[in-house]
């Protein structure tokens, strides 16, 4: 794996770095046939002494992100792999669950393969659509989408941008702020 790790507001120092490294190469164990995987490390800390850890490890077919708040940063690391080792192992059982029904091999994700571990209990999640809903896209602008999922009590808002006819999403962020995705 190579670490690209960054720090705001917060030197990374050889032992923050070395155990960044040592943690999250215990993932590498999960990959088998792939190719040097990029992580992205951004540590950050916040003038309330909270520490704020974000991995991402984008991959061809799948991007793996986490980030936790903590008091102390190198128990947010610890979380952070554990957060990650679930979602390989949740996105694994997916996959494996609809190569069987189809009755296929799993080529696509042969690369994920489970250590020599003790089994652990895995998360059966079902992936089931419980309520649906339908409605008029309107054409506005990104500020009125804003209003509009404010004055709903919703944490996104879809709606068609007025200046390029494209579906886009307005969403509020932890940190109180909001972002916009635009479609291509």
């Amino acid at each position: 794996m190579n670490f690209n790790v960054r720090g705001e507001n917060i030197e990374v120092t050889p032992a923050i770095r070395e155990y960044v490294e040592k943690k999250i190469a215990k993932l590498e164990r999960y990959f088998t046939e792939t190719p040097e995987a990029n992580v992205h490390v951004n540590l950050k800390t916040y003038n309330d002494k909270k520490s704020k850890v974000e991995v991402t490890i984008p991959m061809q077919s799948l991007v793996l992100r986490a980030e936790e708040i903590h008091d102390d940063m190198y128990a947010a690391i610890d979380l952070i792999t554990d957060k990650l080792e679930r979602q390989i192992r949740k996105h694994k059982t997916k996959v494996n669950r609809k190569f069987r029904e189809k009755g296929g091999v799993n080529t696509l994700f042969a690369s994920f393969e489970e250590p020599d571990a003790p089994a652990a209990e895995e998360e059966q999640e079902e992936l089931e659509v419980v309520r649906q809903k339908s409605f008029d896209l309107k054409p506005m602008d990104s500020e009125e989408a804003i209003l509009q999922m404010n004055m709903l009590g919703h944490n996104f808002y879809v709606f068609t941008n007025a200046e390029t006819n494209l579906t886009n999403v307005v969403y509020k962020r932890k940190d109180g702020r909001y972002g916009l995705i635009e479609a291509q």
